[in-house]
């Protein structure tokens, strides 16, 4: 036992002791303060309390012991029982601590008494030694003059050092408190003097940094070290939120912090119980928009600055909007009689008790009109107490005299919503048997939820709580839903885009009828286009029929005025229908002159008219103004409640007149493009044929017919005109894509997309960057603007880029830390100072590289004149500033350290030089061709003067090398006339004689100068061209989009200090943040490392990698494994290039850096306009530890990462934990928002603790640990719907700003992009039409394209969507909605109004576009900018891919049934639907329409065939020599869908990457397989799309984003493809071998390749896709290992916790998991029946047949198939379960063997049975077999009842085992042969077949670093 302790304490010092070096190399501190259990409520004092103890441990061990003591009587008192989670190891852990503190001390016995004065002992000790009063008085002088004394770095030293000091003597001083108190006052005061005391107390005071606090230090206002706080308009927020003498006095009970005065928060606080957590937090974020908004006004001046009324108005309206209009629509008085009168203090208050109320909310956040109710009540109950002369307790808060807002006023809400959460089953109920978020949100629309009363009334119905049905047929009470139910039917499409299907069924009727009338218009014509009218009002009639049967399950909780409307509109469009109809017959029947005709003429005339002008007023933007000023009129408001719902949202939605115009024009193209396709190539050519076949009499059938007698051939029409029907319906897709295509490019041509899009562009371009940067991404600096008015360009592009130089220097500096370009590269890329020495523009090396040297050669072969010369260097530009600078520079170097006769020298020979070139004499007198001389001695001079070290040897050398160029200039290359200026050349004469002209020579020490000699040196002695720099595609990639987007249109950036404020949101859950060492060497089976992956897909970067932490370029990668150091930077290397969290976190923090820069440049540029030019260079290193600049990126930009899960991560001691600790450390200005769950000690549920729900905010302090900021306790578990938005939903408190940006955990940014944020903000001051934007869509770059082919594909398509297709959704078409990732809210209007994303489970599965129907319907406006672009991952292997789409397939089956999707489709004007519709649902079901348009084309064919009907009408069309027919039976699918749709990708890279590379992308794409990939994708949404209408089951699918190079195995395959793909492929291919064996083609085998070969294509591509996109796929060994793990799944019989993954039997059962419900039990019978059409045709063409249509044949072809079904019985029988039948049941095998082999013989030597027979019979009983199969597990407890469910698992399982078998055959086959392996894997991993075999090598196991 002994021996178990010393090992528990040896663990517990180890981990104690370590936390002490944990940070120095970045490491997340660990040990035991950092496992505190968070069931002890005080846990953060006690880990500070123990995080003093272990840094005084090596100073005084007996105060780290009492410390110790102490904080382990804190746990003791919080839990004396240890009944929380952990605690009772912790405290057993900390015990051992203390007693090898005790063994360790220096003899004798411990008195306790001792141990304050020991404290306080120490406290003096460690406050002399650290110098405490020294410390901050050097702080605070430094902090006065480092910002210009470029001491920032010594400045971040000592403060961070005195944090770290004064944290420790506060810990010290707190613990010296609490022990006081154990003894008598009197004992106290003669331990501790006054004296000491006031010492300590300072000391606390001065802690400000200790306080928590997020970004302002509100309680700490005394701060020295955060500079935010000195800011005016951040005090004028402050002090305006201050008690006022107009508030009531609170209470004496009521205690406010002594470091702040009481505010407006503190007075509601203590009215109505709000959380301590939740005011800090408020108070923050009300001052941060407070004083953001005084920004943007102007800063307030004087001591004391105020708030100027408008910035306090704009805060109250933006905050109080939606509450305002929603007592407008009730209609309902507001708290406030008018706003105007509201003084500028009591709007503070309303906005405080709004946010208040907000920021405890949790999940009732999702009810925005819930929140107005209580806001409402919450305003009303405040008025009364204002009255009042001192505060009191709100009744609606105080309940059994406890004061809480939160159990009074959220918790009931909370708790009804989680019950109906509870009832949903886990997504698997139907929606319409529980209330989701919308349900309750909409409750509170009508004045109806005013009877739930205030407090609430908790016995109204609205409140009760779901009641679980009894027994299988048994119903569950619950409270209806509202207004809206989301049924699970496809009928949605119909009801709720009624307009579109009216219109196309209209116009195909009314093209059918003009092209049966051969296109002329006579009256015969009119009066059939006059049917038109019962038509549209039968299909109005179900449409409103549909409205009726939709609202069932919500009729007893809807308004009346719906249901009125909903019954109203029945009755009228029955009436109508049913008279419309009666006068259109009665017409025919009396003719075209009869008084019911003319009647008919007039009533459909009226109506019609009456409804154009209808929509007119409804839709126009010119005449929707006139409906609104004739709404008051009660006729004007009946028609409209009739034509349209008035519901809260969806109001108001029209755009400009302008807008409408130009996407009307846009849709009158598409149609008229559509039409005439649809009539000239679709309905004409099928008029004659139609008209033959209806003629067409005694047409001979194969089989028995029992339909087509006397019908006119009615299904034979039918199988000529459904695909045609169905395609007619999916092509306005096709269209759309064309055109959309079209219109983007022209629209990104006009933006200047792609105009940069080469490295050569970049560097013929680069002169004209400083000018474009200056107009768009700087402020507007008057010294600019003077020198534009002066025309002195010159000096202008100086300007220019001195001031360009910091920003893209730092641009540069980033791509090197990234490690994109090399130290090389980086020397050449960086751009001079520009900071006055010369008087020319000095450009970065890379322009200039080489150009002297061709200039030289240029000169020593000019024969020409001077001028002539100079034109010829002149023509290139960089080459002529190379030249200038040369000449210029050279003159200043040796001005510079040249004295006297030296400098005398300099000047005169530059005299010359001037002279020479004025007389035009300049090639006489100096001979060009011995300028390669003094170039070597020039590079002589400056190798010796670049060098770091003065020393006398270095002097003399520099003379020396002087002297030589003095001899070389003067013998060899100038020829100097001395005559005009004699005295000063004898002067230098006789210096040199004397041997003085250069003695005097200074070394060069300023730090100007020495760079200018290092580029003056370089300029001379870089040979090669630079052209190719950057070398690394993705380097210059960025720098291409970054100078490009220079000369896009962007609005003008304002100051930093005025920009608007923006958050950036990213939830997590439990992805990879970090890789880590394990993770990096792990082998996959090819005894492949992910590093190793790495490497050889990133060479070049991982050679500046190596570079950059100082290793050799060949290093072997053991070297770096030994040093700390190396091997963080080594996992944040690999990290940045997967989809990790740390990838993310670093780019979206180059916002902050950004910001620093900007702020920083722009205040010493306002500050010191004479030191500008020379403190731009300063940026370089000073910036980003600036204090003002700091503060001003943290007042701007705030990063909040929402890990949910990271507490329970913590305490588990997940790795995810600590890297995400190890991400807070390296980013000050990151924070983590989690959910932490407590369990609760006092409340026992169940015998259990109960949990509680906090949601936390932390930040890494001074110690690398967590530092919690905000913690607000929720009113249960916050996860109650989906769980992304839910996560978004607990944290979005945390966030501030006007702007907030949601970015995926798999994104990326650049430091490039970041300078332009502020200019995209500002967009939102920028009116797009007829509304300011809500949502800002931003463009995103795809960065795992070069992954893989796959990824290519996946990243192109991406691409193509968010550049070229989301520029025409929002303009022209105004219908861009929000897709997730990069958008930019308004923060405000977005949380006030429901959030960010919408969460109820299922419905909401695709969250992110909610955001966009919500933000359209509430007035909204979403636009699109691609001028600054966000990166983005994607899945890059077939199975991730496929998953994800599955997902965004299933969620949007789950869109088609949403109130969002009906509300959209039924109030936007009809232009504006279609472009919805088409680039909504109508995307996924255009697509199911396509697959579908398959299967209606090859059943109709197959009908034909089967039938005989088909060859007996090509028969007869011969002899009639009807060539149309033939036409028409021979429709040839080429018509291919995919080629449209690749147009948009294609003109995409013709716009910004040329034609060529177009083109050539284009073709390798098709080399690549793409068309396989696109195809089989589409089975992918056609699948999934179509089950989450029929049966539900979308869920969200986590993808994996790792790297993939893993062979995937065939089961896995087959598993996830099985139903998808392979089931649908293998019915296609049935399908067209029934065709090509019994269908009649005279074109031959040529006619049924054309016919059939598209079908062919999707066949394959769904069958061996999977296979062909398998790493190593067609690999000999591993397809063996391959059929032996599929042999084992199939055939492992399952069990209980056995997975899908293990076991047939178990996968096939969950396979069946969707089919639950009764209706979906029906579909899959009703869909099912399709495959008994086969046999039905099949056994009649037979020879055992007998050429007989007897429906006899049919039965005995089922007593066959049922006599093999008994077969399968038998032999299906289980040995095991007949263990004592042995002997019969073999005896019964056999005779039934033998009986199956005596009937076969005896039928094929007395009957016509033939081989092909039997090969015939396969086709006609296996689809068969499958549809009773189908029917079967569709009815699974019925069969189980009948015990047949063993028989129907065993003909299953035989199926999948068949199935698979003709899948895996042309594997193996492929195999054999080793080149198809090699090809396979150099087409799945080469993109451009570029980067040799590298990835070949991998997969084939040659594995060098197999030593690793």
């Amino acid at each position: 036992m002994s021996r178990a302790e010393a090992n528990w304490e040896r663990l517990v010092r180890a981990a104690l002791r370590g936390e002490r070096f944990a940070g120095v190399y970045g490491q997340p501190v660990t040990g035991i303060a950092g496992n505190v259990p968070s069931s002890l409520g005080n846990n953060v004092h006690i880990e500070e309390v123990l995080r003093a103890a272990d840094e005084i441990q090596d100073e005084d061990p007996t105060v780290a012991r009492i410390l110790c003591e102490h904080a382990y009587s804190l746990a003791q008192n919080l839990d004396p029982n240890s009944e929380g989670r952990g605690v009772l190891q912790f405290k057993t852990g900390l015990m051992s601590v203390i007693r090898q503190k005790l063994a360790k001390r220096e003899g004798g016995a411990i008195d306790r008494s001792q141990d304050i004065a020991k404290l306080q002992e120490f406290y003096k000790l460690y406050r002399e030694k650290h110098k405490v009063d020294e410390l901050i008085e050097d702080e605070m002088k430094l902090r006065e003059s480092a910002v210009f004394s470029g001491n920032l770095g010594e400045l971040e030293r000592k403060t961070l050092k005195r944090k770290k000091v004064l944290a420790t003597l506060k810990v010290l001083w707190s613990v010296i408190e609490d022990m006081t108190k154990d003894i008598s006052p009197e004992d106290a005061q003669n331990l501790i003097s006054e004296e000491m005391k006031k010492v300590m107390q300072k000391d606390a005071a001065r802690t400000e940094d200790v306080v928590p606090y997020n970004i302002i230090p509100l309680d700490a206002l005394s701060s020295t070290t955060n500079a935010i706080v000195t800011f005016p308009e951040v005090r004028a927020a402050i002090s305006t939120l201050q008690y006022h003498r107009d508030l009531p006095r609170l209470p004496d009970t009521f205690s406010v912090p002594d470091a702040r005065n009481s505010d407006m928060l503190d007075l509601l606080q203590c009215i109505f119980g709000f959380q301590e957590g939740n005011v800090k937090n408020q108070r923050e974020h009300i001052v941060h928009l407070l004083a953001n908004e005084q920004s943007r006004v102007g800063k307030p001046s004087g001591n004391e600055p105020k708030i100027d009324e408008g910035a306090v108005h704009a805060v109250f309206s933006k905050a109080l909007d939606n509450y305002i209009k929603w007592c407008s629509y009730l209609p309902l008085r507001p708290v406030w009689n008018n706003s105007e009168s509201l003084t500028k203090e009591k709007k503070l208050l309303y906005v405080c008790l709004y946010y208040l109320m907000w920021g405890e909310a949790a999940n009732v956040r999702f009810l925005p009109e819930g929140l107005c109710y209580i806001f409402h009540h919450l305003a009303r109950e405040l008025e009364e107490i204002l009255q009042k002369q001192t505060a009191e307790l709100a009744e609606s808060c105080n309940s059994n005299g406890s004061l809480s807002f939160l159990e009074n006023v959220i918790s009931p809400l909370y708790d009804i919503i989680a019950a109906e959460a509870a009832n949903n089953k886990n997504g698997r109920a139907p929606h319409s048997a529980w209330r989701n978020y919308d349900d309750f949100n909409e409750f509170f629309w009508s004045l109806k939820c005013f009877h739930l009363g205030w407090p609430w009334r908790l016995d109204n119905p609205f409140f009760s709580k779901p009641s679980k049905k009894e027994g299988m047929f048994g119903r569950g009470h619950h409270y209806g839903k509202t207004s809206f139910v989301e049924h699970r039917t496809f009928l949605h499409l119909y009801h709720s885009f009624h307009r579109l299907w009216m219109f196309l069924i209209m116009m195909f009727q009314g093209l059918t009828i003009i092209a049966f009338n051969n296109g002329s218009f006579d009256m015969k014509t009119v009066l059939r286009l006059l049917s038109l009218g019962p038509t549209y009002v039968a299909m109005k009639f179900i449409e409103s029929l549909l409205d009726i049967l939709m609202m069932y399950g919500a009729y007893s909780t809807s308004r009346g005025s719906a249901i009125t409307r909903v019954l109203w509109r029945f009755c009228w469009f029955t009436v109508a229908s049913l008279t419309i109809c009666y006068l259109y017959v009665k017409a025919l029947q009396d003719g075209t002159q009869s008084a019911t005709f003319k009647i008919y003429v007039f009533v459909i005339s009226a109506y019609a008219g009456v409804k154009i002008i209808m929509s007119l007023l409804m839709s126009v933007p010119c005449c929707h103004g006139l409906t609104e000023a004739c709404y008051r009129w009660s006729a004007v408001r009946l028609v409209k409640w009739m034509h349209q719902e008035n519901n809260y949202v969806g109001r108001g939605m029209h755009e400009s007149p302008l807008d409408y115009i130009k996407y009307v024009a846009f849709w009158i193209a598409i149609l008229g493009a559509k039409f005439s396709f649809t009539y000239f190539l679709q309905i004409k050519p099928l008029v004659k044929p139609t008209r033959a076949v209806i003629n067409f009499k005694g047409l001979q059938y194969a089989w028995h017919d029992f339909v087509s007698k006397n019908n006119h051939n009615a299904i034979t029409i039918l199988s000529l005109w459904a695909p045609v029907v169905s395609i007619y319906l999916l092509d306005i897709h096709v269209f759309y894509t064309v055109m959309s295509a079209i219109y983007g490019f022209l629209l990104g041509a006009r933006d200047r997309l792609g105009e940069i899009s080469s490295v050569e562009a970049v560097h013929r371009f680069f002169e004209k960057f400083p000018g474009a940067f200056m107009d768009k991404l700087h402020v507007a600096v008057p010294k600019r603007k003077q020198l534009l008015s002066s025309s002195q360009l010159t000096e202008l592009n100086k300007f220019d880029a001195s001031r360009f130089a910091p920003f893209w220097n730092e641009i540069v500096r980033n791509l090197r830390e990234e490690d994109y370009i090399s130290n090389a590269e980086l020397e050449l890329l960086l751009m001079p100072k520009n900071d006055g020495v010369l008087p020319n523009v000095q450009w970065p090396l890379f322009l200039l590289a080489s150009k002297v040297f061709l200039a030289k050669d240029i000169a020593a072969d000019c024969k020409d004149s001077q001028e002539e010369l100079w034109l010829k260097i002149s023509k290139d530009e960089y080459m002529q500033y190379a030249v200038v600078e040369c000449f210029h520079s050279v003159y200043h170097i040796l001005t510079s350290i040249l004295e006297k006769e030296g400098r005398l020298w300099v000047e005169r020979i530059y005299g010359g030089i001037h002279e020479s070139i004025s007389k035009k004499n300049i090639q006489s007198d100096l001979h060009f061709s011995k300028l390669h001389i003094v170039i070597a001695k020039l590079v002589a001079v400056l190798g010796i003067l670049r060098g770091t070290t003065e020393s006398s040897d270095m002097k003399k050398g520099a003379v020396n090398a002087i002297q030589d160029l003095y001899e070389v200039v003067h013998h060899e290359v100038f020829s100097i006339d001395m005559r005009d200026h004699l005295d000063e050349w004898t002067q230098i004469n006789r210096a040199r004689a004397e041997g003085r002209l250069f003695n005097n020579l200074k070394w060069p020490n300023d730090p100007v100068l020495k760079d200018l000699i290092k580029r003056l040196y370089s300029l001379l002695t870089i040979k090669e061209s630079a052209a190719s720099v950057p070398k690394n595609l993705e380097a210059r990639r960025r720098l291409q989009f970054f100078t490009n987007s220079l000369f896009m249109q962007m609005p003008v950036a304002r100051p930093a200090s005025e920009m608007f404020s923006f958050s950036v949101f990213t939830p997590y859950y439990s992805e990879i943040v970090l890789y880590s060492m394990n993770e990096l060497q792990k082998k996959n089976e090819d005894g492949i490392t992910t590093l190793f992956y790495l490497q050889k897909i990133y060479p070049d970067e991982w050679k500046n990698f190596l570079t950059r932490i100082n290793r050799d370029e060949n290093a072997a990668d053991s070297e770096l494994f030994g040093n700390p150091n190396d091997i963080l930077e080594l996992r944040l290397w690999a990290s940045y290039r997967g989809q990790t969290l740390a990838r993310t976190v670093r780019g979206m923090m180059y916002y902050r850096k950004a910001l620093m820069l900007q702020s920083y440049l722009e205040r010493i540029q306002s500050e010191d306009r004479e030191s500008t030019f020379a403190l731009a260079g300063s940026a370089d290193t000073h910036f980003e530890l600036s204090p003002e600049a700091r503060a001003q990126a943290d007042l701007k930009f705030t990063y909040v990462v929402t890990c949910q899960i990271y507490g329970k991560q913590k305490g588990e001691g997940k790795p995810e934990a600590a890297d995400i600790a190890l991400l807070m450390q390296r980013n000050e200005a990151l924070r983590v928002a989690y959910i932490d769950e407590v369990e609760s000690i006092e409340s026992i549920k169940n015998g259990k603790p109960s949990t509680k729900y906090y949601s936390k905010l932390v930040k890494a302090d001074v110690h690398g640990k967590d530092k919690e900021i905000y913690s607000i306790k929720l009113p249960g578990n916050p996860k109650l719907g989906e769980g992304k938005p839910e996560n978004q939903n607990h944290a979005i408190i945390f966030t501030r700003g006007n702007a907030v940006q949601t970015i995926d955990m798999n994104q990326d940014n650049y430091f490039e992009e970041a300078l332009k944020m502020r200019n995209l903000l500002e967009e939102f001051s920028l009116k797009r039409g007829k509304h300011y934007p809500s949502i800002l869509g931003v463009r995103e770059h795809v960065f795992t394209g070069s992954v893989s082919s796959l990824a290519s594909f996946m990243s192109n398509q991406e691409t193509s969507f968010v550049t070229l297709g989301q520029r025409v959704l929002a303009n022209p078409l105004k219908v861009r909605m929000h897709y997730g990732h990069p958008d930019v809210f308004d923060r405000i209007f977005h949380i006030t109004r429901g959030g960010i994303s919408k969460a109820s489970r299922s419905i909401n599965i695709s969250e992110d576009i909610y955001a966009g129907f919500n933000s359209t319907l509430r007035q909204g406006s979403i636009t699109h900018h691609e001028y600054i672009q966000v990166g983005k991952g994607r899945d890059v292997g077939l199975n991730q891919i496929a998953v994800f789409e599955g997902k965004v397939a299933g969620g949007n089956g789950e869109q088609v049934l949403s109130r969002d999707i009906y509300r959209l489709g039924q109030l936007f004007d009809f232009f504006r639907m279609l472009s919805f519709y088409v680039t909504t649902v109508g995307f996924y079901f255009c697509t199911m329409l396509t697959v579908l348009t398959v299967y209606i084309f090859l059943y109709g064919k197959t009908y034909l065939a089967l039938s005989g009907v088909g060859e007996s009408i090509q028969n007869r069309a011969d002899i009639l020599q009807n060539t149309a027919l033939n036409a028409a039976l021979n429709t040839q699918f080429l018509f291919q869908i995919g080629v449209f749709t690749a147009v948009p990708m294609i003109l995409g890279f013709i716009l910004e990457s040329g034609v060529l590379t177009a083109f050539v992308q284009f073709i390798t794409m098709q080399f690549q397989l793409c068309s396989v990939f696109f195809t089989f994708s589409l089975g992918t949404r056609t699948h999934y799309f179509g089950r989450a209408i029929l049966h539900g089951g979308a869920m969200y699918r986590a993808t994996g984003r790792g790297f993939v190079v893993r062979h995937i195995k065939f089961a896995e395959n087959y598993r996830l493809y099985s139903r998808s793909h392979f089931v649908k492929g293998m019915e296609v291919a049935l399908l067209l071998v029934i065709f090509l064996a019994y269908g009649f083609n005279n074109a031959g085998a040529v006619g049924y390749i054309l016919l059939s070969i598209s079908s062919w294509f999707m066949v394959l591509s769904w069958l061996f896709a999977p296979y062909l996109f398998n790493p190593s796929g067609f690999e000999w060994q591993k397809i063996v290992e391959d059929f032996r793990d599929w042999t084992n799944w199939l055939f492992y019989r399952g069990g209980i916790g056995v997975k899908g993954e293990e076991s047939w039997e178990a996968w096939w059962e969950e396979e069946l998991q969707h089919i639950y419900t009764i209706r979906g039990r029906i579909l899959e019978t009703i869909l099912s029946l399709r495959f008994f059409i086969f046999q039905y045709g099949v056994v009649y063409h037979m020879d055992a047949s007998n050429d007989s249509t007897a429906l006899l044949v049919y039965w005995i072809s089922w007593a066959v198939l049922g006599g093999l079904l008994v077969l399968l019985l038998v032999f299906g029988l289980n040995p095991k379960a007949m263990v004592h039948f042995q002997l019969f049941l073999r005896l019964v095998k056999s005779i039934a063997l033998l009986m199956v082999l005596a009937g076969l013989i005896v039928a094929i030597v007395f009957t016509n049975l033939s081989v092909i027979d039997v090969f015939a019979s396969i086709l006609a009983f296996a689809p068969t077999g499958w549809g009773i199969l189908s029917i079967a597990v569709a009815w699974k407890p019925i069969v189980k009842k009948l015990g047949l469910w063993k028989t129907i698992r065993s003909l299953a399982r035989l199926y999948d085992a068949g199935m698979g078998m003709i899948i895996f055959v042309p594997i193996a086959i492929c195999s054999w042969f080793p080149f198809i392996s090699t090809f396979q894997t150099r087409l799945l991993f080469n993109q451009a077949f570029s980067r040799g075999l590298e990835i070949s090598l991998i997969l084939a196991g040659n594995n060098p670093n197999a030593g690793m």
